[in-house]
């Protein structure tokens, strides 16, 4: 199996920063595309940004010169700068990764989400 923990999520005024950090576990053979989504109460999850194993970035309009999406393809691990927060980026952050595993097919594997909030 595949394992995502995310974390570094939290409280943060408007304007503040929060890095999130996911790593992935298991029995993992290569990592494909990683991303990061996020839903707001009432509303759809959306992507925020993703990143490919060879680093082609992509970015929600929403977001573009505020969040940084990077990964360190040696410790699976994907990460997502936020900085210049806006009261409506509060969601709860998903991250994703599309995985090769050793034993089986190609798929998309879950974090559990980690909420970040800014006040105004």
């Amino acid at each position: 199996q595949v394992q995502l923990v995310e974390s570094g999520g939290g409280l943060v005024q408007a304007g503040g920063s929060l890095r999130l950090s996911c790593a992935a576990s298991g029995s993992i053979l290569t990592i494909n595309v990683m991303g990061w989504f996020r839903q707001a109460p009432g509303k759809q999850r959306e992507l925020v940004a993703d990143i490919s194993s060879r680093g082609s970035t992509n970015y929600d309009d929403s977001v573009k010169g505020r969040f940084t999406i990077s990964r360190d393809n040696a410790k699976n691990t994907v990460y997502l700068q936020m900085n210049s927060l806006k009261p409506e980026d509060t969601a709860v952050y998903y991250c994703k990764a599309n995985v090769r595993r050793w034993n089986g097919p190609v798929q998309d594997y879950w974090g559990q989400g980690t909420q970040v909030t800014v006040s105004s």
